[in-house]
């Protein structure tokens, strides 16, 4: 952290910075028309840190494929989550 101005050497700075949290430059995929992701790194006034992610996702027309389109991107984002989560535990020792 920069003691001077108190932002991480990540943080975007300006007006993504607010209520005490800092906030970096947004990291984005897009595939115009199908899919968007963001991804932001976010630390709280508390220096706890997390990824804050949005997802947009085209569906296929139609009420069955856009609902299995939904379970299967639902499935993926748990196993993306859980497998996060499982990463950012501390180990036992260290």
């Amino acid at each position: 952290m920069n003691r001077r101005d108190g932002h991480t050497g990540w943080c975007a700075r300006g007006h993504r910075c607010n209520l005490g949290e800092h906030r970096s430059t947004e990291i984005v995929i897009d595939l115009p028309g199908r899919a968007r992701a963001v991804l932001v790194r976010v630390r709280a006034d508390n220096g706890r840190e997390h990824a804050e992610v949005r997802i947009r996702v085209a569906l296929a027309p139609g009420h069955l494929p856009a609902r299995r389109q939904l379970v299967g991107l639902l499935s993926d984002l748990r196993h993306a989550v859980t497998r996060a989560a499982i990463a950012a535990r501390p180990r036992p020792g260290r």
